[in-house]
């Protein structure tokens, strides 16, 4: 390596170009037999370096959106879902509500798909630059009520806050007492019109007061709630059920 060469990948590291310094060598060598424009060789390194840092972010934003499992839409089976056609789940891909800052409320008895879509469309946000945040129920109210005390709970409600959307799972799974309604209510408030929120329930917002317990607070979460949404019904048979694991086999 000449030392006009490592002169060079050092003042780029300097610069924080990191990534286009590491195949920089690389492409100069390449260009003496391709023989690119000046022009165009910057522009080739230069997006190579964006390509990287763009990837390198979608890595980290998935690693703080703490989803259970990874899976996209391409992964969510249409033919068990016969409620969502595939003209209404390339509208929900094209993520214009997100833009819009709508919710969505996804309904639907254990195992027709809920979660799965639910981290489906967080994961195409994430790849388009979102900032997203999943959380289940029970952990969301352990997070609030422990706020003022932990400062990893503190940590992850203020990236909740700061997220373009946050999807709260499993919002039937527990009931709750009035202060933890009260807490589960000011995030919402927080949320409400700058943020996306997708809740996933096995019983309709009718329902709701059941687990929130406090009629007041669960009228007021309804009205930021649905102010601005789509609430989508899925139905079907369990797809764990269906797809169970047996250890003796098929025969």
């Amino acid at each position: 390596m000449s030392a006009e060469l490592e002169q060079l990948i050092n003042d780029m590291k300097r610069l924080k170009i990191t990534a286009a310094a590491a195949v920089v060598e690389e492409r100069l060598m390449d260009a003496q037999v391709k023989e690119p424009s000046y022009q165009n060789f910057l522009l080739d390194l230069m997006q190579y370096e964006i390509n990287r840092r763009e990837e390198k972010q979608r890595l980290r934003f998935y690693k703080l959106a703490s989803f259970p499992e990874y899976k996209t839409l391409e992964d969510f089976d249409l033919s068990v879902q016969p409620s969502l056609s595939k003209k209404q789940l390339n509208q929900l891909k094209e993520l214009l509500w997100l833009e819009q800052a709508y919710n969505l409320i996804l309904l639907g008895p254990p195992g027709v798909g809920k979660t799965m879509l639910s981290i489906g469309l967080g994961i195409e946000a994430i790849n388009r630059g979102y900032r997203v945040s999943f959380v289940q129920m029970d952990e969301l109210i352990r997070l609030l009520k422990t706020e003022e005390i932990s400062r990893n709970s503190k940590a992850k409600v203020k990236r909740m806050v700061g997220s373009d959307l946050v999807i709260i799972d499993d919002l039937m799974f527990m009931a709750i007492d009035r202060h933890e309604a009260n807490l589960f209510f000011q995030l919402i408030n927080k949320l409400y019109g700058q943020t996306s929120i997708i809740i996933t329930s096995n019983k309709g917002p009718e329902d709701w007061g059941d687990i929130l317990g406090d009629p007041a607070i669960t009228t007021a979460i309804l009205d930021r709630l649905i102010h601005k949404s789509e609430v989508i019904h899925l139905t079907g048979d369990s797809y764990r059920l269906k797809h169970r694991q047996t250890i003796f086999g098929n025969n």
